[in-house]
């Protein structure tokens, strides 16, 4: 019988296991991360963050620039369950009426300042006003007069990080990046915090040239001036043919017709159901958007909410018109749409047409309006702070309180949808394209990327 020789299995295991070293490399320390953005922020304190202000308009991307800077008490992990952060751990009273979250040790501000409860219940106050928060002890207390089961979402939400809000209001988190050059709407300049409680990051610096358009990130990206960009969603189809390295999310962001007040009348809520039942999302999807999102009829995404397909997304062009002739005066609408959006004065277009089709009198316009194409991102992965973050944008009271069932969230839904403030037309991804340098930065679900563990290479992965 022949003798298996071990000693060469010793040696080819070695030699396999130094070509792969090889083939990948290990992260480096230093570099700086050139990344480009649409959003134009006058503010960086957190709290500042708000979907009805233009300039502190809620985005992907701003999110992501605020976990740079700010942590949370507790975080959503890659699979979007909450982990602790600044909060070692929590615990709920029976009815959920009052938390306790022990706050970690040894952590500091980029100011040197110790984090303690005391600045921690301050930060959450300022940007909760009639959230009842106090320090106790090594503990923040957050005490509610009704059941909050979705408070550890909240939590998590980029709005809530923990900040020192300094005399002369500049705010100092405890993220992994300080600030060096901060232009309002312009420019942020970031350096690794050498002691940040979660470790020194790889990246030496991040600079972030913000209010740039699509393609002037594009192009950025392709001179190898930026090593991170947004791609519009009806260009991730042509970035990928492209070969280049593209992410996107889980379908995060609700683009949506949104009328700017209540239907006045029986006749014009009429109107307002042909409208709904004339858009051709089908269409619209594969020419304006190349395919990109998923047509819908719902606030929230399917993989959310587990129901979204119910609600019909294809046009009824005999509906439509049987509701329009009941209807003897037809006003003229305006729809607003965002002029810095290359695609939007084409999608109101396509939904004037199709409103035309049903006898409707629609007018795009990038004025004030009687309506308003909006892109709105979702709040959170979870549909309960999602559709209330919604219904608050839209000026409708959210319903029933959070935390119910399913049944109780599609008929919240449901009775949101009832009001005719909302059109929804399609649930769309974030996506970004890197440069081949970028090694090791993730893309959440939510739409959020992380640049905890990324670092530059010097040649293709």
């Amino acid at each position: 019988m022949r003798h298996f020789d071990w000693r060469s299995l010793v040696v080819s295991s070695m030699m396999i296991g130094a070509l792969a070293a090889k083939a990948e490399p290990r992260p480096q320390y230093g570099g700086v991360l050139h990344i480009a953005m649409r959003a134009a922020p006058m503010s960086l304190d957190p709290a500042d963050l708000d979907q009805a202000n233009k300039a502190q308009a809620d985005s992907f991307a701003r999110r992501s620039l605020t976990m740079l800077m700010f942590d949370t008490l507790v975080t959503n992990n890659e699979n979007l369950r909450v982990q602790p952060s600044l909060a070692t751990s929590w615990q709920a009273s029976p009815g959920n009426q009052r938390w306790q979250f022990r706050i970690r040790r040894g952590v500091k501000f980029h100011d040197g300042t110790p984090l303690s409860p005391e600045i921690a219940a301050a930060s959450l106050r300022a940007a909760n006003p009639a959230w009842n928060v106090l320090a106790d002890a090594d503990s923040v207390v957050i005490e509610s007069a009704s059941s909050g089961p979705e408070l550890l979402a909240e939590l998590a939400l980029p709005r809530n990080a923990i900040v020192k809000r300094n005399p002369d209001s500049t705010p100092s988190g405890t993220g992994p990046f300080h600030v060096v050059d901060w232009q309002p709407g312009k420019k942020l300049a970031l350096a690794a915090e050498e002691n940040c409680w979660r470790g020194r990051p790889f990246l030496d610096a991040i600079e972030i040239e913000m209010g740039k358009s699509f393609r002037d990130q594009m192009t950025a990206l392709e001179l190898g001036k930026a090593d991170l960009v947004e791609v519009a969603p009806e260009q991730t189809h042509r970035v990928s043919q492209e070969g280049r390295r593209l992410a996107s999310s889980m379908p995060m962001e609700l683009l949506a017709l949104l009328f700017t007040r209540d239907a006045a009348s029986p006749e014009e809520k009429l109107l307002r159901e042909a409208l709904a039942l004339s858009v051709e999302r089908g269409s619209i999807r594969s020419v304006l958007l190349q395919g990109a999102g998923q047509a819908t009829a719902s606030i929230l995404p399917n993989w959310m909410s587990g129901y979204g397909f119910v609600f019909p997304t294809d046009a009824d062009l005999p509906r439509a018109r049987h509701a329009r002739e009941q209807v003897r005066t037809i006003p003229t609408w305006t729809v607003a749409y965002d002029g810095s959006d290359p695609v939007a004065r084409l999608l109101a277009e396509r939904i004037a047409l199709n409103g035309k089709d049903a006898g409707l009198l629609l007018q795009p316009t990038a004025a004030t309006s009687d309506l308003r194409l909006v892109r709105i991102p979702l709040a959170s992965p979870d549909p309960w702070i999602a559709l209330a973050a919604v219904a608050t944008l839209a000026g409708v009271p959210a319903g029933k309180g959070q935390g119910g069932s399913v049944e109780d969230l599609y008929a919240s839904e449901q009775s949101f949808l009832a009001t005719q403030r909302v059109i929804p037309l399609f649930h769309l991804p974030a996506s970004y394209a890197a440069a081949a340098t970028l090694k090791d930065w993730a893309l959440r679900p939510d739409g959020t990327w992380t640049l905890a563990d990324a670092w530059l290479g010097i040649g293709k992965p």
